[in-house]
């Protein structure tokens, strides 16, 4: 907007004695005095623009009550800003501001402050003077230390103090009584004052990223707070006046150095969210929870129940039991060192036979102290095909071997440890060279050992004279011994039920005979026996998979049983012959021993669910297993014109991404025929996507033509981005094509990272050069062309979850709403001032549940459309409601409802939040014209929640 422009807007609007003006994203670099001449304003926007300073003339607003100057470069306020006193809100978030001028602590009638992501090492002493402020965000500034005369503001509600540099508090934040929110984390806090148990009317409070080593009794004073986030410092013990939280609901502890909890940890009552994971505590993982910290943590109850019943001795008992995996090449001697293991007496078989699939060996030795320890050998076969279902089995907890036949030399080392690396959670590895003929080869341990920190030791052998067996047995004794897991007490209870199932003869029993094998032995109660199930599913000792609908009413207690019948299928010569295609008639006969022929649904079932083989659509009972499809591409033409391309590039490529995706996607397979064992086309409706792993490269390319390719494109991208998620450590890039003039149309053009490219928007630079044309492309517009919403925000209790988009929430039989509101909301959602996420973006084919989900996590401002049919849809109150509600309370989320029509809003809990419009005056009350207006005004309350 030219200088000119500007002073006509100012002109207009002081002879229209406006109340309220918006001047967002017109490019400001200054403002001219005669901004002073608009009296009557009570509301002024100026967000996003490039205002390095404010003229005098701002302070003679004095009727201005909301000032916005979000997005700015301010690096200084002028003193004028103190007239401004029926100022009640002012937004000076992003910006440059190094300090504050004291005249501030003249708007005495400020109720909200927003100061974040500036420069701020210091607050004025006048800040103090305040005392109607009810809200203070201070959050990504500079700041040290606190003024105590922040304790004056008594009438704050929320403080956000988070991402500075606070090594302490003063005593006199105890002063802020009406106190019902406060953000600390991500600080350098190493104690807390005593004070800090004066804010009695603290509901929710954020200490996690810290370096808190202990808390003082006064926490316990705390006795409203219902959410407590101290995730990530250094806490070794809590105060028994803990126990005093009786209101704690949600409570995060991961990160610490935590070995017991008082015992008065059992009066929390309340707690519905416990997460203490990444402890030294005792208690197995498998019950506090995923150890990665994005997913969900144990459920409570189990953990405490747990915990306290451990804390017995005379119920307990230690757990000496682990799992050992012998991985390497097909014929390398891996079933020979298991046995030798076993037995040293055993005589090597001239040709020993190899292991299909996975076979399993018990061997016990005595520990030091005397105790006998159990160690379950898996032998994995070692040919390619099986290579696809390691990751099926390779677990944590667990010690490895890595086995190199001396005399082929064809031992892939780094392959294989990445393998490890990345499905077992860094568990520790042995090399063991099988030195047959004693013929020696050489292994570049310093490297490896560089590159792989969990490679303990290379050891070598001539299994055929038991040369280097004793010291390869005791490196694995030793290295077993120190597992994390080993020598945990468990219920005496447990350890009966874990040797009654060691004692069963049968392969696998259904859930009733395992209740009764539990009551045989005294385990009464139902949820510990699933409990217990569980556990040992998770340790590999049996498989028992709880949430699978088929599958629950087993437990398989012989997991090679399962495996063997797997493979039976995989390694069948007329399966082979027919490229992978199988079907009901054809198990018959592959399973009709007796051990199998009683569950051949349910083998079947565990093939599909370990994403080995799927269901023709077109041809029920008929199923494919791709990763023995033909090699070879099918002939098929392509229409090159404006392709959407995406590109996948990995440091390490684990085999299998590419079938377990054709499995995820075989609904939409182009005629059910063009796929093989490294590609596949998709297609709907008018659009088709062609996806091809080229693994010598390391690579996955996508390629989309038609009408929806962006649609398609996201169905691709959602299942290969949950894939990748389900390796630990996997490092790869997504690659967004340039659209410039020349990359738009290309077949190769110049590919951006897409972090790179998020790390650009977020940091506010729009513009990226392209590498083949030379030409400055726009950011916003290259993710925006490939993707359709911001990526996958990772959720951690450690702190806040990072939010940017609007949730709109509806009624179906309200869609007419939902498509005007849609439409005032474009011009936003075109300039990238906002995203918006409705049901309608829900993609063909993607898991709708866990699409919203993903949607509400990332929802900054929740718009609730409220009608009479809202109110009354069961879905909207038990699925979308109670997490909004939750986040409003826990984390920040702003709502806004727009009333329709009249209804019974003031019979529920969104009576407690803002309305955008008058309920008095409900939308469709309103007449066309008045309607648009009110459209406008909600658009903009909406925006400026988001960009607040």
């Amino acid at each position: 907007m030219t200088n000119e422009e500007l002073l006509q807007i100012i002109e207009q609007a002081a002879r229209d004695k406006v109340t309220e003006l918006d001047l967002s994203d017109k490019g400001l670099i200054t403002l001219p005095p005669e901004i002073g001449q608009l009296t009557n304003l009570q509301t002024l926007h100026l967000i996003d623009n490039q205002l390095s300073s404010l003229p005098p003339e701002i302070g003679q607003l004095t009727n201005l009550q909301t000032l916005d100057l979000f997005i700015n470069q301010l690096s200084s306020l002028p003193p004028e800003i103190g007239q401004l006193t029926n100022l009640q809100t002012l937004y000076l978030g992003s910006n440059q501001l190094s300090s504050l001028p004291p005249e501030l602590g003249q708007l005495t009638n400020l109720q909200t402050l927003y100061l974040s992501s500036n420069q701020l090492s210091s607050l004025p002493p006048e800040i103090g003077q305040l005392t109607n402020l009810q809200t203070l965000y201070l959050s990504s500034n500079q700041l040290s230390s606190l003024p105590p005369e922040l304790g004056q503001l008594t009438n704050l509600q929320t403080l956000h103090l988070d991402r500075n540099q606070l090594s302490s508090l003063p005593p006199e934040i105890g002063q802020l009584t009406n106190l019902q929110t406060l953000f600390l984390f991500s600080n350098q806090l190493s104690s807390l004052p005593p004070e800090f148990g004066q804010l009695t009317n603290l509901q929710t409070l954020y200490l996690s990223s810290n370096q808190l080593s202990s808390l003082p009794p006064e926490i316990g004073q705390l006795t409203n707070l219902q959410t407590l986030y101290l995730s990530s410092n250094q806490l070794s013990s809590l105060p028994p006046e803990f126990g005093q939280l009786t209101n704690l609901q949600s409570l995060d502890l991961s990160s610490n150095q935590l070995s017991s909890l008082p015992p008065e940890f059992g009066q929390l009552s309340n707690l519905n969210k416990l997460d203490l994971r990444r402890n030294p505590l005792p208690i197995p993982p498998e019950i506090l929870g995923s150890k990665d910290l994005n997913q969900e943590p144990g459920d409570v109850n189990e953990i405490l129940n747990f915990y306290f019943r451990v804390q017995n001795p005379a119920e307990t008992e230690p757990f000496y039991e682990a799992k050992f995996l012998i991985i390497g090449e097909g014929g390398a001697g891996k079933t020979s060192l298991a046995k030798k293991i076993k037995d040293e007496t055993y005589e090597l078989q001239q040709e020993e036979k190899s292991t299909e699939g996975i076979d399993v060996i018990q061997w016990k030795f005595t520990q030091p102290n005397g105790k006998d320890f159990r160690v379950n050998i898996w032998d994995f076969g070692g040919q390619e095909i099986y290579h696809h279902t390691h990751q099926f089995f390779l677990t944590k907890r667990s010690l490895y071997v890595l086995v190199a036949d001396t005399r082929k030399e064809n031992t892939d080392f780094s392959y294989w440890l990445k393998v490890v690396e990345l499905l077992s959670d860094n568990s520790p590895v042995l090399i063991i060279k099988n030195e047959k003929q004693d013929r020696q080869c050489e292994v570049n341990e310093r490297q490896l050992r560089g590159e792989f920190t969990n490679l303990k030791e290379t050891l070598a052998t001539n299994l055929a004279t038991n040369r280097g067996l004793t010291e390869i047995k005791e490196a694995i004794g030793k290295y077993i011994c120190e597992l994390p897991h080993v020598g945990i007490p468990l219920p005496k209870l447990w350890v009966r039920v874990r040797a009654a199932i060691e004692n069963s003869s049968p392969n696998y029993i259904s859930l009733e005979e395992y209740y009764s094998l539990c009551r045989t032995n005294s385990l009464t109660d139902k949820k510990d026996m699933l409990l217990l199930s569980r556990y040992l599913h998770d340790l590999g000792v049996c498989l028992h998979f709880q949430d699978d609908s088929t599958l629950k009413h087993y437990v398989i207690l012989k997991p090679e049983w399962g495996t063997t019948a797997v493979y039976k299928v995989l390694d069948n010569k007329q399966v082979i012959e027919k490229k992978g295609r199988f079907s009901k008639h054809d198990l018959v006969n592959i399973w009709q021993d007796v051990e199998y022929a009683d569950m051949q649904d349910e083998l079947l079932h565990l093939m599909m669910r370990f994403k080995l083989c799927y269901e023709i659509p077109s041809n029920p009972k008929n199923y494919i297993a791709p990763h023995l499809l033909s090699t070879n591409q099918p002939k098929f033409n392509w229409d090159e014109s404006n392709n959407l391309i995406l590109r996948y590039t990995y440091d390490f490529m684990p085999k299998g991404i590419i079938t377990r995706f054709i499995v995820e996607m075989h609904s939409l397979i182009e005629e059910q025929t063009l796929v093989w064992k490294t590609g596949v086309v998709l297609s709907e409706g008018q659009t088709r996507a062609e996806v091809i792993e080229n693994y010598n490269q390391r690579e996955i390319k996508v390629r989309v033509a038609g009408n929806r390719k962006k649609d398609l494109l996201t169905v691709i991208t959602h299942e290969l981005d949950k894939i990748h998620k389900s390796y630990e450590r996997l490092q790869y890039q997504t690659l967004i094509p340039c659209n410039c003039e020349i990359c738009k149309d290309s077949q190769s053009p110049h590919f951006y990272s897409r972090e790179v490219l998020y790390k650009f928007r977020d940091n506010n630079r729009n513009q990226i050069q392209c590498q083949n044309s030379g030409d400055m492309v726009d950011v916003r517009r290259l993710i925006d062309d490939v993707l359709s919403t911001s990526p996958n925000l990772e959720k951690s209790m450690s702190e806040p979850v990072t939010r940017n988009q609007v949730f709109i929430s509806y009624s179906h039989q309200d869609q007419e709403w939902l498509t005007k509101l849609q439409k005032h909301l474009k011009p936003m959602i075109r300039n990238q001032k906002l995203l918006a996420w409705d049901d309608t973006k829900i993609q063909p084919g993607a898991k709708w549940r866990e699409e919203i989900e993903n949607a509400l996590a990332a929802a900054k401002v929740a718009v609730l459309l409220v009608s009479p049919d809202f109110l009354a849809s069961d879905f909207i109150a038990d699925n979308e409601l109670p997490p909004l509600l939750d986040a409003a309370e826990a984390e920040g989320l702003t709502i806004i409802w727009i009333p329709l029509s009249f209804s019974s809003y003031d019979e529920t809990e969104i009576e407690r939040y803002q309305s955008a419009h008058s309920p008095n005056q409900p939308l469709d009350s309103l007449e066309s014209a008045q309607q648009n207006k009110a459209w406008v005004d909600i658009c903009k309350k909406i925006k400026a929640a988001v960009l607040g």
